[in-house]
């Protein structure tokens, strides 16, 4: 079992040669190699926050969890926070700090990082606005780009400034960075310019849960605001067929895209991106994009 030190921490790295994307051919050694190369874009987007785990030991094939609690084993080393649940008790959660910590987390096979809208200790504090593009029955990403490019004039028409990713899977999600807002305010005022946007363009876009009424729509979920609620973070791969990439995206892609294959992003593909154009979710991270939420 090779043993490597990584920011003085002493890992043992196990079954490097395991495949975890049959389809590909992807091993665990590759994902812990793509993860390595886009460290420093990526543990913006999940330092200081509690980090919810995909995880598929036998591979995206076989058996699948999602874990919040801390793994067994995990090292004294590795931060921690306290999250309330629903019942009103508190749950730790390992939070992704650093390098040492997103190589220990790989290497237990959690493919995916999923992160809430706030920070550790900071549940009632929506740093974050994110809006989910889910394509219903006959429809693709392509089509969450047109409906993005609206929601981004209308949430501009606030003052708020919004960035791109897309999801990994077959949608799209927008960011746009909070002052001073609730994930309450946040997802009220998400619901509020989803069902505006459905008003404007009832055949284009829904706001509503039903999954019977999305077919030939684009569902605008902005539910994922809610402190509860996770998504998944910027550069993650996903546990889907292949090891594609929830990957940020300039406006110019999203408005000139035609094809669903243009914003298919995998783990060969995203290193190359980030040295080419740098992270392009990096406003997000800006205090002075920091919008609050009109009245």
């Amino acid at each position: 079992m090779p043993i490597t030190e990584i920011e003085g921490r002493r890992l043992k790295l196990s079954h490097l040669d395991r495949v975890l994307w049959p389809r590909t051919g992807t091993t665990k050694a590759e994902m812990l190699h793509y993860y390595a190369s886009v460290a420093d874009v990526l543990l913006p987007y999940t330092r200081g926050r509690p980090v919810s785990f995909v995880r598929t030991p036998d591979g995206v094939d076989g058996q699948r969890f999602f874990q919040k609690r801390p793994p067994a084993g995990t090292p004294e080393w590795v931060t921690v926070a306290e999250t309330l649940r629903k019942s009103g008790e508190f749950m730790e959660q390992v939070q992704v700090n650093d390098l040492a910590t997103l190589m220990w987390a790989g290497n237990l096979a959690c493919v995916e990082l999923h992160t809430p809208q706030w920070r550790a200790g900071a549940m009632e504090a929506a740093d974050r606005l994110v809006i989910d593009l889910d394509p219903g029955e006959d429809r693709t990403v392509i089509d969450c780009c047109r409906v993005a490019l609206l929601l981004r004039e209308r949430l501009a028409e606030d003052g708020i400034e919004t960035w791109a990713k897309t999801s990994g899977s077959k949608g799209l999600h927008l960011f746009a960075a909070l002052l001073d807002a609730s994930p309450h305010a946040a997802s009220d005022y998400a619901k509020r310019v989803a069902q505006e946007l459905e008003g404007r363009h009832p055949d284009r876009v829904i706001s509503r849960m039903t999954r019977a009424d999305r077919t030939g729509r684009v569902f605008i979920d902005w539910s994922q605001n809610s402190a509860k609620k996770t998504t998944a973070a910027p550069y993650t791969v996903r546990a889907r067929d292949l090891p594609t990439v929830s990957a940020p995206v300039s406006w110019d892609e999203v408005a000139a895209a035609r094809d669903p294959e243009q914003l298919v992003f995998t783990v060969a593909d995203v290193p190359g991106r980030v040295v080419e154009q740098g992270d392009l979710l990096a406003g997000l991270l800006d205090p002075r994009a920091a919008r609050a939420l009109p009245g």
